[in-house]
């Protein structure tokens, strides 16, 4: 006797196995389908990160010719702050002169050296520690980027 016996098999079983069969089929297509589209991606990801490379190169390149050059006073090394210009950006700027403008630009509207340094955490009562906040301020607006008012307060250029 053999073990399956074509008589001997149940017709409800044989109709599961080849609907099983017929699923599984399905799903070996569905899969196939979408490797192809993952591998496509992954191949379309990594000439984005070649390009996103190539750009970043380019973009640090530009910001080493632009960037602000430290010079001498006294002795003493200085950041010395771009204008503003079509080419400079301004993450070309040091950080702290970043943070001002910052607080400038979301302010609701023209301020006053102690109003920024308040925001940055200096302490505004003290005239040393506000002085060389403003003596920034007008850095910036000598440079173009940012107006300084008759009144001395400073606002954002348009």
């Amino acid at each position: 006797m053999t073990l399956y016996d074509p008589v001997q098999l149940d017709p409800e079983l044989l109709e599961r196995i080849t609907a099983r069969r017929a699923e599984l089929d399905e799903l070996e297509e569905q899969l196939a389908k979408h490797l192809i589209e993952v591998r496509a991606e992954r191949d379309e990801l990594a000439v984005a990160e070649k390009v996103l490379e190539r750009m970043s190169e380019q973009i640090a390149e530009e910001r080493a010719v632009f960037a602000p050059v430290p010079g001498q006073v006294g002795g003493r090394a200085v950041m010395v702050i771009p204008h503003r210009a079509a080419n400079v950006e301004e993450t070309m700027l040091p950080p702290d002169y970043q943070r001002i403008l910052s607080v400038v630009r979301q302010a609701a509207g023209p301020v006053k050296a102690r109003q920024v340094g308040e925001v940055l955490g200096v302490d505004v009562g003290v005239k040393s520690k506000l002085e060389p906040l403003r003596g920034k301020l007008i850095r910036l607006a000598d440079r173009g980027w940012l107006r300084k008012q008759p009144d001395g307060r400073f606002t954002t250029r348009l």
